[in-house]
């Protein structure tokens, strides 16, 4: 049971924690704070673009295999 809900949890968690110490850390930090904040907001930024493009072929190629044929 914990090793399928850290499979389907991990990463999400993960971003998770690096956003909410990257927002925190913009807010009352300086210096050291503001340079992990830039990585703690970053990462999930980049991981979501990343996942975005990889997607898009898959979305086509479903969008066009449900169209009815004539």
């Amino acid at each position: 049971m914990a090793t399928s809900a850290m499979r389907i949890w991990g990463w999400p968690l993960a971003l998770g924690v690096l956003t909410a110490t990257g927002l925190l850390s913009a807010l009352v930090s300086d210096t050291w704070g503001d340079a992990w904040s830039w990585v703690g907001l970053g990462i999930p930024v980049l991981a979501m673009i990343w996942f975005g493009l990889r997607r898009q072929p898959d979305r086509a190629r479903f969008h066009a295999s449900t169209r009815k044929r004539a």
